[in-house]
């Protein structure tokens, strides 16, 4: 699809890298990795969040990469994965809030 104001069609995008072994500067091992995401899942994070913050304050880029297993089969194998998918979930409350703006704005 064409953009409005620019003529490039604009599908660049990043990418996770192709090595799929962790960085050689990584110090941490897949235990501390684990336990990590179980104590911020514990505090109420949900997979994306856990990520983000993993990549942002320790200096993890890729979980799969150094557990060898992603954030929420990790979850899944501690018994703290969320009832429902977390994509669900945002589009569920997403709908109650419009409905809520709805009824109050008819």
């Amino acid at each position: 699809m064409g953009r409005m104001y620019t003529p490039g069609k604009g599908i660049a995008s990043s990418s996770i890298p192709y090595k799929r072994t962790p960085p050689s500067w990584l110090k941490v091992t897949p235990q501390e990795v684990a336990e990590h995401i179980v104590k911020l899942a514990r505090k109420g994070m949900y997979p994306s969040q856990i990520g983000v913050l993993l990549r942002d304050t320790a200096g993890i880029p890729q979980v799969k990469s150094v557990t060898g297993s992603k954030i929420l089969r990790i979850l899944k194998k501690n018994g703290i994965a969320p009832e429902i998918p977390e994509d669900l979930y945002n589009l569920i409350k997403k709908a109650v809030a419009v409905r809520k703006h709805l009824e109050k704005f008819r």
